[in-house]
């Protein structure tokens, strides 16, 4: 190594969103909880329904950290997205985002955004659909971040 040059660092140029790590910690947390409280129940249909409860905060845990990070962007000249599911990450090229999108749903109540994005993959169509836990953030500001990368088109209406 040259003792005059730095060595070079060259930073991830990845953009990514991901559920939020404090959130994750807490359903396991939950989990383990009520995993301790269905041991502890003295009825049948107790730890039954409390390990169930249990069963599911911890698998909803494993899923949220397995698919880190749930969508990111690689910059560059040709930018991709990248979408990481249980199976792993699946990346797609600007010819292949067909529409993205900011929609709210009702949701108990009240309107919820959440960020589709229409995709080409292996030939068929498919509808991707965030939401604020899976993306730790606003989808309209994730929508915003794909406009500068050139992955998105403004919504004409």
């Amino acid at each position: 190594m040259n003792p005059e040059s730095p060595p070079s660092r060259t930073p991830d140029p990845r953009i990514a969103w991901t559920t939020p790590t404090p959130a994750l910690i807490a359903v396991t947390v939950g989990g383990v909880v009520l995993a301790a409280a269905a041991v502890l129940a003295d009825e049948a249909a107790s730890r039954l329904l409390i390990g169930l409860a249990a069963v599911g905060l911890l698998v909803l845990a494993g899923l949220g950290f397995r698919q880190r990070p749930r969508l990111s962007v690689l910059p560059g000249p040709e930018p991709r997205l990248v979408v990481r599911s249980l199976l792993g990450p699946t990346e797609y090229t600007r010819d292949q985002i067909m529409r993205a999108r900011v929609v709210s749903y009702r949701r108990l109540g009240r309107k919820t955004p959440m960020l589709e994005i229409d995709v080409q993959h292996d030939g068929d169509e498919r509808l991707l659909i965030f939401g604020r836990w899976d993306l730790g953030e606003r989808p309209d500001d994730v929508f915003e971040t794909l406009l500068e990368h050139r992955l998105a088109k403004q919504p004409t209406e």
